[in-house]
C-alpha cells in the first residue's frame, strides 16, 4: 500500500465523490475535510476562482505531511455580468443552499430568453506541497440556463445547466456522463495524467 497521501481540501461531499471516482487508480490514500477537519478555515475572499483556489492549497498544506489539492469553481452567466461567480456557493445568502442559489438564478433570469442564457461552469485546481503550489489547473464548459429545474443527479446548479451537445441539464446526467464532459471532469483528468508522472518521482518529506 502506498505512504503517498493527498489530502482534498473541501467540506462539499458531491465534489469529494467526484475527485474521487476521477482520481480513483493513483498509488495514492485520498483524504478530504469531511474526515480530516482543518484547524481553522481559509476566507475565500478571492477575486477569481484561481485565486480562491491557490489561496487555499497554499493555506493547507502547510498542516498537512503530503499533497493538498484544492478546488475552486462556480457558474459564470453572461447576462448577468458573470455572476454569481466566485458568489456561486452563497449566491443568496451565506448560509444559502443550493435550491435557494438555483431559486435566485431563476427569478433574476425570468425575463431573458434561450439565446442569452449563456453560462459557463469553470473549475480551478491548485495541487500545493508545504506551502508551495506544484500545478495549477483550469477548465471550463460552456452551456446555458435552463428555464427550469430538470434531473435529481448532480449538484448545486447542476439543475438549471443545460449542456446542448448532450440535451440536458447535468442533474439528468448520469455521475459518469458529466464527469466526461464537466468543467471538473476536464481539470481531473489533467491532473491525474501529471499526478501520474510526478508520483514517480521520490520526494523526500
Amino acid at each position: 500500500m502506498t505512504d503517498r497521501k493527498l489530502l482534498l481540501a473541501t467540506t462539499n461531499p458531491g465534489k469529494t465523490q467526484e475527485i474521487r471516482i476521477l482520481l480513483q487508480g493513483l498509488p495514492i490514500q485520498i483524504h478530504s475535510f469531511i474526515d480530516t477537519p482543518p484547524r481553522s478555515v481559509f476566507p475565500e475572499n478571492g477575486k477569481t476562482f484561481m485565486e480562491n483556489a491557490r489561496g487555499k492549497g497554499l493555506a493547507y498544506s502547510r498542516n498537512w505531511d503530503d499533497l493538498t489539492l484544492a478546488e475552486d469553481s462556480g457558474l459564470e452567466i453572461v447576462s448577468l455580468k458573470e455572476a454569481p461567480g466566485v458568489f456561486s456557493a452563497r449566491f443568496a445568502g451565506p448560509e444559502s443552499t443550493d435550491e435557494d442559489n438555483i431559486d435566485k438564478v431563476l427569478s433574476l433570469m425570468r425575463d431573458i430568453p434561450m439565446a442569452e442564457r449563456n453560462s459557463r461552469f469553470v473549475s480551478c485546481l491548485v495541487l500545493a506541497r508545504k506551502g508551495t503550489v506544484i500545478k495549477e489547473i483550469s477548465s471550463e464548459v460552456q452551456g446555458f440556463i435552463a428555464n427550469e429545474k430538470a434531473g435529481s443527479f448532480g449538484f448545486g446548479y447542476d439543475p438549471i445547466f443545460y449542456f446542448p451537445p448532450l440535451g440536458k441539464t447535468f442533474a439528468q446526467l448520469t455521475p459518469e456522463e458529466k464527469n466526461r464532459v464537466s468543467h471538473r471532469g476536464k481539470a481531473l483528468r489533467q491532473l491525474q495524467d501529471y499526478l501520474q508522472d510526478f508520483l514517480k518521482q521520490r520526494v523526500y518529506k
